[in-house]
């Protein structure tokens, strides 16, 4: 098999240095291809590049039609963010007006529990004032009775009679106390006036 390769070089170096002359194609084969070229390059002209013109055109509009829209969505969220920061300043305002109006009722209702109980506590207070001054009163009479009951026996016993003549026991008795009362009565004259 070398032997064939080296036989077969060996006739084509001869076969070379004999034809010195350059390779140039057939004139048929030249004009098919112009022909065929042009051909080509009038379809690729006509068909292919205004499509991938319009596909490169339709590419480079949705490109740019989504970079406005993001920018667009962008705006709207940026305007909705400070629409929400609006609203919650505004809540926050509103809140803090809603705690300042129930504070100031707050303080109302206070003043205004304290004020009842401070009435109620007046009301208390006149009423014991009102009983205790009835009690009062109620003792003093039981007393000035159980004085005059007292004064009276007393009396018809240091005088030895009888001083149980109730007009008589009565007056005397209301005259005492009314001098005690005024201070006009000393312990040592009560003795005499009987």
């Amino acid at each position: 098999m070398q032997l064939f390769a080296a036989t077969h070089v060996a006739a084509l170096v001869t076969a070379g240095e004999a034809n010195q002359l350059p390779v140039l194609p057939h004139w048929g084969e030249l004009i098919f291809g112009i022909i065929a070229f042009a051909l080509l390059y009038f379809i690729v002209q006509k068909w292919v590049v205004p499509n991938l013109e319009k596909i490169y055109a339709d590419r480079t509009a949705a490109i740019e039609g989504n970079m406005a829209q993001a920018a667009e969505a962008q705006q709207q969220a940026q305007a909705a963010l400070e629409h929400y920061n609006a609203q919650l300043a505004e809540a926050r305002v509103e809140a803090g007006r809603i705690r300042g109006e129930a504070q100031e009722q707050g303080a109302a209702i206070l003043a205004e529990f304290r004020a009842q109980a401070q009435t109620e506590a007046n009301r208390i207070a006149e009423a014991a004032h009102k009983q205790i001054e009835a009690e009062r009163q109620l003792a003093v009479v039981s007393l000035r009775s159980e004085v005059g009951r007292l004064s009276t026996e007393l009396a018809s016993r240091i005088v030895g009679e009888s001083l149980h003549d109730q007009t008589r026991a009565s007056g005397i008795v209301d005259r005492f106390l009314a001098e005690l009362e005024a201070g006009a009565v000393r312990p040592e004259t009560v003795g005499q006036d009987a």
